[in-house]
């Protein structure tokens, strides 16, 4: 099977071919955070969905090159700083730094590049894709202010799918005179009091928010046509149509072969907003429920839908996080050094999990596959009579690969020192269990919680936890 990916510009699911296919190099940008403020999970969602989507491509065989921008020049920045009494550096710097601790404590890593809107090189070719735009006369300046015209680009709203009236219908215009029709948007802006600026053929300012993807992404990847440009699905009108239509009204070539939108996250079925009190950070999350939790609630739903972030769904992430646990520790123990056989039924479970991830990344189909593996391992080692260790052992090479290959979750146990006496009840309650004495594994469980410890018996076999 290839792999199929949903493209948001065609409107339909498409076999995955790479610009450039003989090189098997795939050219990825994302559109990164805005660094006014904290990050929270709705941004952890976009980070761990398209860096799941870059390791499997990896595993796919491809040469993946992912640059993700941070925005650090934006209203939202001056305006935080003036509340905060800053600078729009200080405030960018303060945001960047804990943006790079979110990353940390999520275990995902960097993009390749992560280039910064405020980078002078990078604010250099900003202006020269401007110039380049005005010189073809589909932009225009105004008193210091360069703005786009948006009916020269003929195919503005095809990512969209509006109409130029419906635009017009359906979103705030801003109030602007100089303006030569009302859906026009900045490119540049004019610098105001207190506000940060750089040198142009305009006078000083600083550069519209649009203008910034569409130059970062061809420049640190180094093509006129990206494979693979994503964001969240609230990006898709206006930035990410602006996007477009800047980049090929420069260019003239298509900017992006492929689009992809994720979801968005909501919580106990409301928008996250701060003025809600609902507003989550990705710190708080990790600190609470930890990276894996967090992963295992984002795998559960496929990327493109909305996904509701409740104590119940977080409860669930939290109980499968266990029995993954359970059963690595059971089945490393059982498995121990064989060798791995040819097995016609893990390779079964393994085709069935690529089959999942080729179908546009079906991460939710992709896990129920795991799990049926792991309950088909489980009661192998139940049973105990015949058992193939080098079946189980590449069973566990397979769950492995996927869940920390491509899932990218630690899995490890939690760090609880147990004393001798409550390891010893822990195993003889455990081979009462095996034996079928139900009442000696009840008392003993009773004899655990007295001793702080819950007790529990899933498919996978006995859990615990220190309470």
């Amino acid at each position: 099977m290839s792999l199929k990916i949903y493209n948001t510009l065609t409107k339909q699911k498409e076999e995955f071919v790479p610009v450039n296919p003989e090189q098997k190099r795939v050219n990825m940008y994302t559109c990164g955070v805005t660094v006014y403020d904290k990050s929270h999970i709705g941004h952890a969602r976009s980070l761990y969905t398209f860096d799941m989507i870059r390791r499997y491509l990896v595993f796919r065989g491809y040469d993946v090159h992912f640059v993700r921008n941070i925005t650090d020049v934006d209203d939202k920045i001056i305006n935080k700083a003036r509340e905060l009494g800053q600078t729009s550096e200080e405030v960018a710097k303060k945001n960047i730094e804990g943006y790079y601790a979110d990353l940390r404590s999520l275990g995902v890593p960097p993009a390749d590049h992560e280039p910064r809107a405020a980078d002078p090189e990078n604010i250099a070719e900003m202006i020269r894709f401007i110039k380049g735009m005005i010189e073809k006369g589909t932009a225009y300046e105004a008193d210091g202010d360069v703005y786009f015209r948006v009916r020269t680009f003929k195919d503005y709203g095809k990512l969209s799918g509006q109409s130029i009236e419906n635009m017009l219908d359906a979103v705030r215009i801003e109030k602007d005179v100089k303006k030569e029709d009302p859906l026009d948007f900045a490119l540049w802006k004019k610098s105001k009091s207190g506000e940060p600026f750089w040198e142009s053929p305009w006078g000083p300012g600083r550069p519209g928010w649009h203008i910034e993807c569409s130059c970062m992404s061809l420049k640190h990847l180094g093509c006129e046509t990206l494979d693979i440009h994503g964001g969240g699905r609230d990006l898709q009108f206006p930035h990410h149509e602006n996007e477009i239509a800047q980049a090929e009204s420069f260019t003239g070539k298509p900017f992006a072969k492929y689009w992809i939108h994720h979801g968005l996250l909501t919580i106990n079925s409301q928008k996250m907003a701060k003025s809600l009190g609902n507003f989550i950070t990705i710190e708080d999350a990790v600190n609470d429920f930890g990276a894996d939790v967090l992963k295992l609630f984002f795998l559960s739903a496929h990327y493109t839908s909305s996904i509701d972030f409740s104590e119940k769904e977080i409860y669930e992430a939290a109980k499968q996080r266990e029995r993954m646990v359970t059963f690595l520790h059971r089945a490393e123990e059982t498995a121990g050094g064989s060798d791995s056989v040819d097995s016609h039924k893990i390779f079964k479970y393994r085709d069935a999990l690529v089959d999942a991830m080729d179908d546009d990344f079906n991460t939710a189909k992709a896990m129920a596959v795991l799990f049926e593996l792991m309950s088909d391992v489980n009661r192998s080692i139940d049973q105990g009579k015949d058992l193939n260790l080098g079946e189980i052992a590449m069973a566990l090479n397979v769950f492995k690969e996927f869940m920390f290959q491509i899932f990218n979750l630690e899995l490890k146990e939690k760090s609880v020192e147990l004393t001798d006496e409550i390891a010893g009840f822990l195993k003889e309650r455990e081979a009462a269990r095996g034996r079928k004495d139900f009442a000696e594994s009840d008392r003993l469980r009773d004899v655990l919680k007295e001793k702080g410890y819950l007790v529990q018996d899933t498919k996978e076999g006995q859990t615990w936890k220190k309470i």
